[in-house]
């Protein structure tokens, strides 16, 4: 029997085991090391004047591309793909290409009118030390 066995365990461990193949999706933007950044919503920043739409908002660097959204821990870090229903809503609902090369003099709806005051970054994210990128 111990020879019926051997050959059965032999052929076991050479048959092709399914392939596990993981394809990462990822960008670099090349944002300065501090980025200039101002208030569009409540809780969400954009990165001003820049190509893309870049947007920081829960700890986190978000890029709006036309082929999805991607998101990175620092401005010079790698940004990684992100399915659509990870994207915070407030973000995911703003009109598509509207904070591309935006300037804070632009009309944004949150800092002219209602009474509330012009709210603008100052080279990091609100309430983050620079010193953690």
């Amino acid at each position: 029997m111990n020879k019926l066995l051997l050959p059965i365990a032999l052929a076991l461990c050479l048959q092709p085991s399914p392939a596990q193949a993981q394809v990462r999706l990822g960008i670099e933007l090349g944002l300065p090391e501090i980025p200039q950044m101002v208030v569009v919503a409540p809780g969400i920043q954009v990165v001003e004047g820049f190509q893309d739409e870049v947007f920081f908002q829960g700890g986190w660097y978000w890029c709006r591309r036309p082929d999805g959204w991607y998101r990175g821990r620092s401005p010079r870090a790698r940004f990684d793909f992100v399915e659509p229903r990870r994207v915070p809503g407030g973000m995911a609902r703003m009109e598509a290409g509207h904070y591309r090369n935006w300037h804070h003099e632009q009309d944004s709806g949150y800092h002219r009118g209602e009474g509330r005051r012009e709210e603008r970054g100052h080279g990091r994210p609100e309430g983050h030390d620079h010193k953690q990128y």
